[in-house]
């Protein structure tokens, strides 16, 4: 059965393009350097979003028009959804796709019956990637909606909720192996606290440290080698989250031993909502040798919540490839559009332009990223502006081989000192030529 009857494969049309439903800058087999766009950008469409969202919100009720939505029986429905999702898939000719297991399948009356579900729904998605290109990015359970995870799941006070949170992993575990996902990505949708007042911190942190060295355990024995990746995100659901931001969950892995076996899979929004802009997220975690994969979205400047809006921001796309690119790629990483439609935008085809709109916004992004990697533009000026470290006294500070008693003698000698400007708003004004020559071209 076909969902989106009024939607053709998607072309490229190039940047003077009018078509809604063309691509205007991604063009998956131009070569940008070395690799194709595809190669690149591994792009991956995220399953709850695009097929679970009704757009829904605290104050409406749903307004998602959804074909498959019509079936009543909660595993017609996720059948149903399949079919749907690799259409478009295959529409949008999109290389991944990342799910969580209560987006694929229902869960049922017992922890039995929802992993009897998502077999039967698991045994029909890989009977689809047979005939289809794409490929699991990620996928992940949902340890956070149900009321049991009230108090968190792996830092949870209440043991069962430990053990059930574990099940529910080892479970997604030898999901993923069966369908041989690229990376298996740790959300802790509750696991922080609301306040100190009840909370034992350290056993929580303990706990948390525990379960992620059991689940790697796991991964060994049953032979499942996808990359493990944390998904740093502040505040929003409980007060205090343990994985507050790419710095914060670093420590935490450093502290646990966990720091070569977990990457950071990076969001935007999520790098909004902890004050930091998207590219500080992903520069910390590349210089850290810690990058593995990124949602790509934004959100909202006005709202101080989770909007996930489709990627549009120049800038920002610009910015995030240009990590990327200095950390040659994303290795086993992709860019999954962890992103939803806006509540007005709640036609079936409207999926398909948002995506689009997403990918132009990366493609063009990757083009101006790596024309100012070629010409040296950035590297250039922070050279410059950090010359006096390549001599004298600053090479010697560099290289171990001075202390505070020669530094002090060096200072007292000094009859004055001259900073140089750093020009940012010249800087942000190349940027901008870049990024008008590219879209001209």
């Amino acid at each position: 059965m076909a969902y989106f009857d009024n939607v053709s494969n998607i072309k490229f049309e190039g940047a003077t393009s009018t078509n809604p439903l063309a691509y205007k800058f991604y063009n998956s087999e131009e070569k940008i350097g070395d690799k194709t766009m595809e190669e690149h950008l591994k792009f991956s469409v995220a399953y709850w979003h695009t097929f679970t969202e009704d757009l829904s919100d605290p104050f409406g009720v749903g307004t998602a028009i959804r074909p498959w939505d019509k079936h009543t029986d909660p595993m017609d429905k996720a059948k149903a959804r399949v079919e749907a999702a690799f259409e478009l898939f295959e529409k949008l000719n999109v290389p991944y796709f990342a799910f969580h297991d209560v987006d694929i399948a229902p869960e049922g009356s017992s922890l039995k019956e929802s992993f009897d579900n998502q077999d039967t729904i698991v045994a029909m998605i890989k009977d689809y990637m047979k005939d289809s290109k794409v490929k699991l990015l990620w996928n992940t359970v949902n340890n956070f909606s149900h009321p049991r995870f009230v108090q968190g799941a792996a830092s949870s006070n209440n043991a069962d909720v430990f053990a059930y949170s574990a099940a529910k992993v080892k479970k997604g575990l030898e999901v993923g192996k069966e369908l041989g996902a690229e990376n298996y990505v740790f959300w802790g949708g509750r696991e922080g606290y609301e306040s100190l007042l009840n909370t034992d911190m350290k056993l929580e942190l303990d706990n948390l440290g525990r379960f992620f060295h059991m689940a790697n355990d796991y991964a060994k024995e049953i032979g499942f080698d996808a990359q493990f990746l944390i998904e740093p995100k502040p505040k929003e659901p409980t007060t205090h989250q343990y994985d507050y931001d790419v710095a914060t969950s670093h420590a935490f892995l450093q502290n646990y031993g966990l720091e070569d076996i977990f990457k950071f899979n990076i969001e935007a929004n999520h790098a909004t909502l902890a004050g930091h802009t998207f590219e500080h997220e992903i520069h910390y975690a590349r210089i850290n040798n810690m990058l593995g994969s990124l949602d790509a979205n934004q959100g909202h400047p006005h709202l101080g919540w989770d909007t996930d809006e489709f990627p549009s921001d120049l800038y920002t796309t610009t910015l995030a490839m240009y990590e990327v690119l200095k950390n040659g790629g994303l290795g086993r990483g992709g860019l999954n559009f962890d992103s939803k439609v806006r509540r007005t935008s709640f036609e079936p085809e409207d999926l398909f332009k948002a995506h689009i709109v997403g990918m132009d916004s990366y493609a063009l992004g990757l083009r101006v990223a790596h024309q100012m990697l070629e010409d040296k533009v950035l590297e250039n000026i922070i050279s410059d502006r950090y010359s006096s470290y390549t001599e004298g006294i600053g090479k010697e500070i560099v290289e171990g081989k001075t202390d505070f008693k020669q530094l002090s003698d060096y200072a007292l000698g000094l009859s004055d000192i001259q900073n140089k400007s750093g020009q940012l708003e010249v800087i942000k004004g190349i940027l901008n030529q870049y990024l008008v020559r590219a879209a001209a071209n």
